[in-house]
C-alpha cells in the first residue's frame, strides 16, 4: 500500500505578501488584478475569503464584496523563491514529487530517503521545515494511500492542518462528504448531480456504474471509483512539457498594431529566455488573440529548423499577427507560445520519416510489415 502526501500552501500569494509586510496581518489581502480593470483574483487571504472573495473572481466583484480589501499586484519572483524553498524540503524525503502548481504537490513517501515508517511523521516534519525556511508560511497536508484521498484530506483542516485518512476510515469519510468537496467535481457537475438526487458521497455511492456512465460519459467511472476510495494513479514525476508561453490581458481594448508588436517582442524575449533556461529547442510558434467581443483565435507556424532565439519567435509571431484582424478589430489579449520541442515528432513528421526510410530499402523488401 502506497503512502501519499498532498501538500498545499495556505493562501500562498497572500501569505507571502503578509510575510513581507507584517502590517497586512489580519487584514483582507487580495492578490491579482486591480478593481476597475479586467483583472481577476489570484489568491485572497482568509480574512478576505470571509466576504466571499475567491480565486478566479473578477477584481471588480471582489471589491464590491469586500470594499475594505487591500488589492496587491502579484510578485512572481517572491512566490518562485518561496516555492523553491518548499521543494528543497520535499527532496530531503523523496524525489517522487508531482508538482501541481507553485504551492501544491503530491509526494510518494512509501520508500523515503530517511526510512521513516509513518507518512504522518514526514508530513509533520515537512510542515515545520517549510514554516521555518520560508519565514513563516504555513502549509496544510493530507496523508492517505492514494492521491485522491490525500487531496481530500489536505482540504479538511485549512489553514495549517494535517489530516490522515487511513484505509479503514476512507469509506465513512467519503460517504459523509458533500459532493462539492470531491476533488474533480466542479460546480456544473455538482448541479447536475443535485438534479439526480446526489448531494453526498453516500448518494453517489448508491448509483451504479452504468447510471453514472449514462449521465456523465467516460468520467462516470471515475466518480464511481473515487467514492469507493479507488484511485490507481501514480505520483508522476515526468510531467512532460508540450508547450511554453505567456499571454497578457490589457486593461483597455487595443487597436494599435505598433503597441501589439512591442508586446509580442517582449513576450518573445520572455519565452526565449525560458526555453534556453530549460535547454529546449522548439519547432512551432503560436499566436493567441482575444478580441474585444471575447472571441479567441490562434495562428501557428512550424519552422523548418528548431530554434531557441528571441528573434525567430518574435518575427514569426509578428508574421502571424498580420494574418489576423488585429488592428481592424480591437483586441484585449495577446499571447505567444512555442511547442514541438526537440525530440517530439508530429504525426506528419513520423509519416515522412517512415516514407523516407521505406524509399531507401531494396525493392524486394518494400512490402514487409514492421
Amino acid at each position: 500500500m502506497r503512502k501519499i502526501i498532498h501538500i498545499d500552501m495556505d493562501a500562498f500569494y497572500a501569505s507571502v505578501e503578509i510575510r513581507d509586510n507584517p502590517r497586512l496581518r489580519g487584514k483582507p489581502v487580495i492578490v491579482g488584478g486591480m478593481p476597475g480593470t479586467r483583472g481577476v483574483v489570484c489568491t485572497a487571504s482568509y480574512e478576505a475569503r470571509k466576504f466571499g472573495v475567491h480565486s478566479a473572481m473578477s477584481a471588480d466583484l471582489a471589491a464590491r464584496l469586500c470594499p475594505q480589501g487591500i488589492f496587491l499586484r502579484p510578485r512572481r519572483g517572491a512566490y518562485l523563491e518561496a516555492s523553491a524553498r518548499m521543494h528543497e524540503v520535499f527532496h530531503e524525503y523523496t524525489d517522487i514529487i508531482e508538482p501541481l502548481s507553485l504551492d501544491e504537490a503530491y509526494l510518494d513517501v512509501t520508500e523515503n530517503k530517511k526510512g521513516i515508517p509513518y507518512a504522518s511523521t514526514i508530513a509533520r516534519e515537512i510542515k515545520q521545515k517549510i514554516l521555518k525556511r520560508t519565514g513563516g508560511l504555513t502549509a496544510s497536508a493530507g496523508v492517505s494511500y492514494n492521491k485522491f484521498l490525500a487531496k481530500i484530506a489536505s482540504d479538511l483542516k485549512k489553514p495549517n492542518g494535517l489530516t490522515v485518512v487511513r484505509p479503514e476510515d476512507a469509506e465513512r469519510l467519503l460517504e459523509s462528504l458533500p459532493i462539492e468537496k470531491f476533488h474533480g467535481i466542479g460546480r456544473a457537475t455538482a448541479d447536475h448531480m443535485h438534479r439526480m438526487g446526489i448531494r453526498t458521497g453516500a448518494d453517489l455511492k448508491r448509483k451504479s456504474k452504468l447510471e453514472l456512465a449514462l449521465a456523465f460519459g467516460t468520467v462516470g467511472e471515475f466518480y464511481y471509483n473515487i467514492v469507493r476510495g479507488i484511485d490507481e494513479r501514480e505520483v508522476c514525476t515526468d510531467r512532460e512539457r508540450k508547450s511554453l508561453g505567456t499571454e497578457e490581458t490589457f486593461e483597455e481594448d487595443i487597436a494599435d498594431l505598433a503597441f501589439a508588436a512591442e508586446v509580442l517582442r517582449r513576450q518573445s524575449a520572455e519565452v526565449g529566455e525560458e526555453i534556453r533556461k530549460r535547454n529546449l529547442f522548439a519547432k512551432t510558434v503560436t499566436l493567441k488573440i482575444k478580441f474585444h467581443d471575447f472571441r479567441s483565435i490562434t495562428r501557428s507556424k512550424s519552422l523548418p529548423d528548431y530554434f531557441d532565439d528571441d528573434r525567430t519567435i518574435a518575427e514569426t509571431a509578428l508574421e502571424l499577427l498580420k494574418k489576423t484582424e488585429a488592428g481592424r478589430i480591437k483586441f484585449r489579449l495577446l499571447g505567444v507560445t512555442v511547442s514541438g520541442f526537440y525530440g517530439e515528432k508530429s504525426q506528419g513528421e513520423l509519416v515522412q520519416m517512415e516514407f523516407e526510410f521505406m524509399k531507401n530499402l531494396p525493392v524486394m523488401r518494400r512490402n514487409v510489415r514492421w
